[in-house]
């Protein structure tokens, strides 16, 4: 191995605990695409290489993965990886083996569905087994709408939240958008959330009815895309504004 040249082996038993420690099987967290984006625009070649060479992949939909996985290298044969599929329908007794692979040896790569692994995904709970088990988690470089969205906001990046999805029904979404925009003034604090995109138009609606009109809004769709869109204003000058958010990947953040 490579990194052994630089190593002094003084007994048999440093090489056993190198040669262990250098060959255990690792979970890697790969970022996914967040739009139909070329993946050489946004994927790092690091993982261009990686994903190339796992065999075992943990996934948020498996054939959202092998898509992707094709996109990164059109020579992969599909036909020879295995996916275990994580998601709000997986049950218990089927994560706790999901790693037994990783511990046979065998690298794993997770993949959610788009951006980052373990950010607005169920994928935390893989990772906490793998810590538990001393697998090494290594997490990759890859677009993430959360962080591009606030880079780009022009709010506060240094003091920030971010609360996931917001409620669907209707008094608990206006309830929780109020206590998000007095914690904003209070803590100083850049709040960021998100809902599915067939309820964007909804929420944005829900916003602009019910913040205060100097509260400054940033919304980012589509970010990372051709038709990226991110812009900041006051949620007066929001309301002079005609938007069309439905079914587009959206950030909101105040």
């Amino acid at each position: 191995m490579s990194q052994g040249q630089n190593i002094p082996y003084n007994s048999l038993f440093l090489q056993i605990i190198y040669f262990m420690n250098s060959t255990k099987a690792r979970l890697y967290l790969i970022p996914n695409l967040i739009g139909n984006t070329e993946t050489d625009s946004v994927v790092p070649d690091l993982v261009h290489k990686i994903a190339a060479e796992i065999k075992h992949f943990i996934v948020e939909d498996i054939r959202n993965a092998r898509r992707y996985l094709k996109k990164l290298d059109k020579n992969i044969c599909i036909d020879e990886l295995s996916f275990y599929e994580l998601n709000k329908h997986t049950q218990p007794v089927d994560i706790s083996g999901y790693l037994n692979v990783c511990m046979a040896g065998h690298n794993v790569g997770m993949i959610s569905e788009a951006g980052l692994p373990c950010v607005a995904d169920p994928g935390n709970i893989i990772v906490k087994t793998a810590h538990e088990r001393g697998i090494k988690v290594v997490p990759l470089s890859g677009p993430s709408s959360i962080f591009m969205a606030l880079m780009a906001s022009g709010l506060n990046g240094q003091n920030f939240a971010f609360n996931g999805y917001i409620p669907v029904e209707s008094s608990l979404r206006v309830a929780k958008l109020k206590s998000l925009e007095q914690r904003s003034f209070k803590e100083k604090q850049s709040q960021i959330f998100m809902d599915t995109p067939f309820r964007n138009n909804k929420l944005f609606e829900d916003i602009l009815s019910n913040l205060n009109p100097h509260t400054y809004l940033c919304v980012a769709s589509n970010v990372s895309c051709e038709d990226e869109f991110i812009l900041t204003k006051t949620i007066a000058e929001w309301k002079k504004s005609k938007m069309d958010l439905n079914k587009k990947p959206c950030i909101f953040i105040i």
